[in-house]
């Protein structure tokens, strides 16, 4: 048996989007990967990889049982401290691997609740936090009662996706039936334990915003909000954020005490959770916690912005280390991504040339891939910008002009 201590990442995730946690991971603590592929870029982290599948493969139904054994199986060879995933997917079976061998998490049944959008909504309400109200459906005729009695407009939802795939605007009752349709289908895609169905929930004003937090102890603390820009309804897409290390919400009473509450509510014990709110004249409300660090690069932004790891975070909980959450930055960091006007097979990409405040562009997409638009497709990116500014109007000021200089050229399907 050796000693070294190792840190389990479960799933590393698309490169683009994942790559820089598993790289701050790895300078935390030493990395081993449970992963379904033999791994390639994630060499440069990893002490050593396990190649195992994490979904299975008949029923796309995460393969609990045979990850929890592999895991127990490694704890025989390694010391193993802590376990840890940022992938949507694993985020129950990496809550079961925690507690077999003992580890801090989530917990089972936290992690359940916040992954099935079901159950969140029945804990939320049950703990009188605000939110939508809500009703689970199977068929678009209880989906149009539903609506009718919340009133125009509602909006349609799986239970089990991620990325606002499968999230539909319902102007009206004539909307209904496509929409109901599109939205169960979507669920398709994803784990058969939340195939099926639609949540129909109130449609809420107001801006919208993430929080990344962390829960140690069942102590929750807030380290970065994320100021969100979302694409054209009826589709939810999420085509921008802006996080500021001096933004107010951090520190705001109300909410940070309404997350602390839905946090409690759930079941949270440690980890780091995501969660989405609806800043309404009712007061914030939550529209999903997920029970992972943020996407969209969301973490990477919060790090340029405020000098916090976002990785570092979660291997420090993970390992029974409190982490340290005061900023040794302090500025605004942004992120834009750029969408095709129409669907088409990407013939090339332009990025901006280098401007002030612009920090990094990128193309998503090479020469030959094929961008479709929802409902034919979702995340349909060619590009991204990434700017830094002192004050959060500053860094949306950057972002446009960065923006404005991203092109794609396309030939069509």
């Amino acid at each position: 048996m050796t000693t070294d201590g190792l840190v389990l990442v479960v799933g590393s995730g698309i490169r683009a989007y994942r790559e820089y946690l598993l790289a701050s991971a790895a300078q935390r603590r030493p990395v081993w990967l449970l992963d379904a592929v033999e791994p390639t870029w994630q060499h440069d982290y990893a002490q050593g990889a396990t190649v195992v599948e994490l979904l299975d493969p008949k029923r796309l139904l995460p393969d609990q049982d045979l990850l929890v054994k592999t895991a127990v199986d490694l704890a025989a060879e390694h010391r193993i401290e802590g376990v840890f995933t940022y992938d949507e997917t694993l985020v129950v079976t990496t809550a079961h691997i925690a507690e077999a061998l003992g580890l801090r998490g989530l917990g089972v049944s936290g992690a359940e609740h916040c992954r099935n959008k079901q159950y969140t909504r029945e804990r939320l309400t049950a703990a009188g936090i605000l939110q939508p109200r809500f009703s689970y459906v199977t068929t678009d005729a209880d989906a149009r009662a539903a609506a009718d009695e919340f009133g125009y407009p509602v909006v349609f939802k799986p239970r089990g996706m991620g990325a606002s795939i499968g999230v539909v605007f319902v102007g009206g009752p004539g909307e209904v039936a496509d929409a109901f349709a599109m939205s169960d289908l979507s669920s398709h895609g994803g784990n058969p334990l939340y195939q099926g169905g639609v949540l129909v929930e109130e449609y809420l004003t107001g801006p919208e915003i993430s929080v990344d937090g962390a829960t140690f102890d069942g102590e929750y603390r807030p380290f970065f909000v994320g100021r969100k820009r979302l694409g054209p309804e009826p589709y939810f897409e999420e085509v921008g954020h802006v996080v500021s290390a001096d933004d107010p919400l951090l520190t705001d009473p109300g909410l940070v005490d309404m997350l602390a509450a839905a946090h409690r509510a759930l079941g949270i014990r440690d980890g780091v959770t995501h969660t989405e709110v609806k800043l309404t004249d009712r007061g914030p409300a939550i529209v999903e916690v997920n029970g992972r660090l943020g996407g969209d690069l969301i973490p990477y932004l919060g790090r340029l912005a405020t000098g916090i790891d976002p990785a570092h975070v979660a291997v420090d909980i993970a390992t029974g280390v409190r982490p340290t959450l005061e900023p040794t930055l302090r500025r605004s960091v942004g992120i834009r991504f750029s969408y095709p006007e129409h669907d088409g097979r990407v013939l090339g990409v332009t990025l901006p040339a280098a401007r002030p405040g612009l920090l990094e562009a990128a193309a998503m997409v090479q020469p030959g891939a094929e961008l479709r638009l929802p409902p034919e497709g979702y995340l349909s990116r060619y590009a991204y910008v990434i700017c830094a500014a002192d004050t959060a109007e500053g860094c949306e000021a950057a972002l446009d002009a960065a923006s404005a200089g991203t092109a794609v050229t396309l030939e069509a399907l």
